[in-house]
């Protein structure tokens, strides 16, 4: 059996707490390594070090900096297949899109060679007589992220990568059923020349979060996950006096106008609801079609699609449009949800229950799910199922489909599919979600904007990536300066305004 490690100060360590958690196929449903979970003290060693290796590194000029990254990008383009086999290995998505989590991660890494840029502080000549004027932002020190399982590429490089180019350290504790991926990134900073000490990578549990959060060290948290964990998160780390951003759990509606291009909706909808097994904060969880002639339209095109669906592992190349969910436990959960659909009263139109995979009956498969007649009372409309279950909710008008979404406690991502540009217009400017699809079925921004949503989808004031991002790893500081030629004689003991 594998033992995973940690990785401190640039080298793999074996971890000494005695506690591992599985590491599972989710194709096979068999264990192929062990996670060890770091102890408090661990942890509390861990952070020392990156904290005894930051000031150097935050001495160093942006533009060093980014020259890290963009030898990291040149590294991850060389390894991108075997980062993606890694990465399905464990998680159970396909090749493809291992890769495009991979690449949607190297996308940020790009954006943060404009560092240099990004750091740049504003200067005020002569604000008052003989006065200067100027601010800088400076690395908040020792950064910390709490990744999830479900995209373990992209959103570590989201994280470390723009705090580490603004000069802190970073300790990333990414999820224990999927390490092998951050394990790796680890390895490829430090060929990219990345000083020892600056990325380590902290495998565990609870504990180890709760040593984070607790650190008077840390001064940052990030994470994703569900919206439990982040209320939690969000709320221990600022009662620490920590910058936190968390990010939680989503229902995204996509509502389909009578006017809608139905075979390019239906054609949506089933990517954005069935790819990754549906196992994306930003899958499309809810259709709603306005009218009931577009709800029996769209119904019978999804239908049409859905039984077309191959389901199977990441070795059959190909021939696969999503895969396992990644545990036991998830699929149960899945299970136990569409079951609670049919019992409230939902019409499951295409049955996944009975979905058995020839060769791989232990695996984690979930066969594809359709519900119609979905109201909004019901279990599988308010929770977030994750899982390849796309629920349909009829609505009569287009003020009564916008309020399905405005009135969600969630609200990170959403779409709408129509011909008309008031309408678009409309929903773009009233629809109180972070990020917003027209005729674009997971609108996930490219990295030079932010990603983040509303509502119960965030705890915290700034995003991810993009400008945000610097903003979130850095600290402002302002300076007045007068020199000996401006000074006067005598105390001033009244606050200093502009003449």
């Amino acid at each position: 059996m594998k033992n995973m490690t940690h990785y401190v100060n640039g080298e793999h360590v074996e971890g000494t707490s005695g506690r591992f958690s599985d590491i599972f196929n989710p194709a096979t449903g068999d264990v192929q390594a062990q996670c060890p979970l770091a102890s408090t003290a661990e942890v509390d060693a861990i952070i020392a070090k990156a904290a005894a290796a930051q000031p150097a590194w935050a001495a160093v000029n942006p533009q060093r900096r980014a020259r890290v990254m963009m030898k990291f990008v040149s590294l991850l383009n060389r390894d991108m297949d075997k980062l993606a086999e890694a990465l399905s290995r464990e998680h159970g998505k396909t090749l493809p899109d291992a890769a495009g989590d991979v690449q949607r991660g190297l996308e940020v890494v790009e954006y943060c060679i404009g560092a240099p840029q990004m750091l740049k502080g504003d200067f005020t000549d002569s604000a008052g007589p003989g006065i200067d004027m100027y601010s800088m932002r400076q690395a908040l020190g020792v950064s910390a992220g709490i990744t999830p399982f479900n995209f373990p590429a992209m959103i570590p490089m989201w994280m470390f990568a723009p705090a580490i180019v603004c000069g802190n350290a970073f300790i990333l504790k990414p999820s224990e059923r999927a390490p092998s991926v951050p394990l790796m990134l680890a390895e490829l900073m430090k060929e990219a020349g990345l000083p020892d000490g600056i990325l380590q990578v902290v495998n565990g549990d609870k504990e180890a979060v709760d040593a984070l959060l607790h650190s008077e060290t840390v001064q940052s948290i990030g994470f994703v996950g569900s919206t439990p964990i982040a209320e939690y998160i969000y709320a221990t780390g600022c009662a620490n006096g920590k910058r936190v951003q968390c990010f939680g759990g989503a229902k995204n509606h996509m509502i389909i106008m009578p006017d809608a291009d139905l075979d390019q909706a239906a054609d949506a909808l089933l990517g954005a609801g069935y790819g990754a097994a549906g196992e994306r904060c930003m899958a499309i969880s809810v259709a709603v079609p306005v009218g009931e002639e577009t709800a029996d339209r769209l119904i019978e095109k999804l239908v049409t699609r859905i039984e077309t669906l191959k389901v199977g592992p990441y070795t059959a190349g190909a021939d696969v449009d999503y895969g396992p969910v990644v545990t036991a436990a998830a699929k149960a959960n899945i299970l136990r949800l569409v079951q609670t659909g049919i019992d409230q009263g939902a019409k499951l139109v295409v049955d996944g229950r009975d979905f058995n995979l020839q060769g791989y009956e232990d695996g984690f498969f979930v066969g594809p799910h359709l519900f119609d007649n979905v109201t909004n009372e019901m279990d599988i409309y308010t929770q977030e199922i994750f899982g390849p279950v796309l629920c349909t909710v009829r609505a009569k008008t287009y003020e009564e489909a916008i309020a399905y979404a405005m009135y969600h406690e969630y609200g990170n991502g959403t779409a709408i599919y129509t011909r008309d540009g008031d309408t678009a217009r409309d929903f773009a400017n009233r629809i109180n979600v972070g990020m917003v699809g027209i005729n674009v079925p997971i609108p996930v921004p490219l990295a030079y904007h932010t990603f983040g949503g509303w509502k119960k989808s965030v705890f915290g004031d700034l995003n991810q990536h993009g400008p945000d991002a610097f903003k979130f790893y850095t600290r402002t500081k302002t300076i007045t300066a007068r020199w000996p030629s401006g000074i006067k004689e005598g105390g001033e003991f009244s606050i200093p305004v502009m003449d």
